[in-house]
């Protein structure tokens, strides 16, 4: 919440028209413009939203508006870091292509994935990843790519890919002592990391499961066009036959995740990556990059084709149709669409916290929780609630970790509950809401509509409800003696003792 605007307070009324108006909007654009509605009509929906916001702000709530403008920027600049990872991962996509890295684990993955059971090992495949590396978008802009590329082919459609890559990106993230929302969520509720991550077994441990068994299930009984064993090879012959597949290729994205998995911050770890495709292409793919350069091939001219690949993306025709859709994508330009998606989303989430209108309708939910299950529930969907409105899961875990914290120390709960309770809503949530940036950064990366992959990411769905269900059944609800604490006001929970 931005400190220091002498501002009136809010009715919720007031609050609900500038989010009635972007519901409303949004609804329609879906309905005009379906998986294109991303594409501007959302972007401008955001924007006249957050108009409306600050409208009501100057002229109802009075506030000046350079106090206004000065938390919008604020606000986009908590975006910042996310700009500069998307930019970087268009450039990875693109150059991991141009290097053959991409399309070697595609070439592979055809090998030895049964398509029956895609799905399970893509869900499997990505929960150890970020697990390993604590960063559900690392996931997603590295080996997600390939599960992607590896699902077309199968013809499994690409939302139920993204879907499988998602959750388990999600549960590995929540579930990694190496991920910053994990790290961030007991920090803002007063408790200890480990006993946070040992907490959230209770809820993420039944929603992974049942997300595996989903998999296996919709792998099994899904009736689509599956390729025949003819047109797998002929695809992989075509992969051969245009890229030089020396598995030296994998030892450039193991070095990534082994930086991530080592706490090497995930923007110069992926431009490392970036880096090393470079070298990489140069190494194994001369004859492709003599194709590209019509045959004059010179250092000079290599590294200007690269620069090209790395801004615009790679392309290439084969002749197969398959190929090229899979292959002729990436580049920092294509990730502009999101860029834009994100700074119209932060700009108005910071109008809505600037006119203290994110401030006031949650204290309005906090208001009518009465006991651990209603609070719990009041914590889920304020999570959800600031996702849908800030755009950012980090605030969507800081503010109502703030906001409740004292509230469950009254109410004799430990903090792990709450911190548990922000994780399973306010993280997994995030990805599902296509203005959110990590809404926009997967779809942005996966080259998915948001609402195309949000019926299949099981995980994020059914998450933030097993931990609503263990609150309003009283379950792995720890309790607190309050005695113990040093000062019930604060919450500070590390002395306390469990009933």
């Amino acid at each position: 919440m931005s400190e220091g605007l002498d501002r009136r307070e809010p009715s919720v009324l007031l609050c609900l028209i500038p989010i009635g108006v972007l519901i409303a909007l949004m609804v329609f654009n879906v309905l005009l413009f379906k998986d294109n509605a991303t594409y501007g009509p959302n972007q401008i929906a955001l924007s006249l939203s957050a108009l409306l916001a600050g409208l009501l702000g100057v002229f109802v709530l009075k506030l000046p508006y350079s106090a206004l403008e000065g938390q919008i920027i604020k606000s986009i600049s908590m975006a910042l870091q996310a700009v500069l990872i998307l930019f970087v991962v268009g450039a990875l996509i693109s150059i991991w292509i141009a290097s053959g890295i991409v399309p070697l684990m595609i070439y592979y993955g055809l090998e030895i994935i049964n398509p029956k059971v895609f799905l399970f090992v893509s869900c499997l495949v990505s929960c150890i990843v970020a697990l390993c590396t604590g960063s559900s978008w690392s996931t997603s802009g590295t080996i997600g790519i390939a599960l992607i590329a590896i699902g077309q082919t199968f013809n499994v459609p690409v939302g139920m890919v993204a879907g499988a890559v998602i959750s388990g990106a999600y549960f590995g993230d929540k579930m990694s002592p190496l991920s910053d929302t994990t790290n961030l969520a007991p920090a803002m509720a007063g408790t200890d990391l480990f006993t946070h991550i040992r907490h959230m077994v209770y809820s993420s441990g039944p929603a992974i499961v049942l997300s595996l068994i989903g998999f296996l299930l919709l792998g099994f009984f899904y009736q689509g066009d599956s390729l025949s064993g003819n047109a797998i090879a002929d695809v992989q012959n075509v992969i051969q036959s245009n890229f030089n597949l020396n598995l030296l290729l994998l030892a450039v994205p193991l070095l990534v995740v082994t930086m991530v998995a080592l706490r090497v911050p995930a923007l110069p770890a992926l431009v490392f990556g970036v880096l090393l495709g470079c070298g990489a292409a140069l190494i194994f793919q001369g004859e492709l990059l003599t194709t590209m350069l019509d045959g004059n091939y010179t250092l000079g001219g290599a590294y200007g084709l690269l620069v090209g690949v790395a801004a615009d993306g790679f392309s290439i025709e084969t002749g197969n149709e398959v190929i090229d859709g899979l292959f002729s994508r990436g580049g920092m330009s294509s990730m502009l669409n999101t860029i834009w998606l994100i700074v119209t989303a932060m700009l108005f989430g910071g109008m809505l916290e600037a006119c203290g209108m994110l401030q006031k309708l949650a204290n309005t939910i906090l208001a009518g929780a009465n006991g651990a299950g209603t609070l719990v529930g009041a914590t889920v969907a304020t999570c959800v609630f600031m996702n849908a409105t800030a755009s950012d899961q980090y605030i969507a875990i800081v503010v109502p970790a703030r906001m409740f914290r004292s509230a469950y120390v009254n109410y004799g709960l430990h903090p792990k509950n709450l911190s548990r309770a922000v994780e399973d809503a306010g993280t997994v949530t995030s990805v599902l809401i296509p203005w959110n940036s990590g809404g926009a950064f997967h779809s942005g990366v996966l080259g998915v509509p948001t609402l195309s992959y949000l019926p299949f990411c099981f995980f994020n769905i059914l998450s933030p409800i097993v931990s609503v269900f263990l609150g309003a059944m009283n379950l792995t609800i720890t309790r607190i003696n309050l005695d113990a604490l040093e000062n019930p006001e604060l919450g500070a929970p590390v002395a306390a003792t469990v009933e």
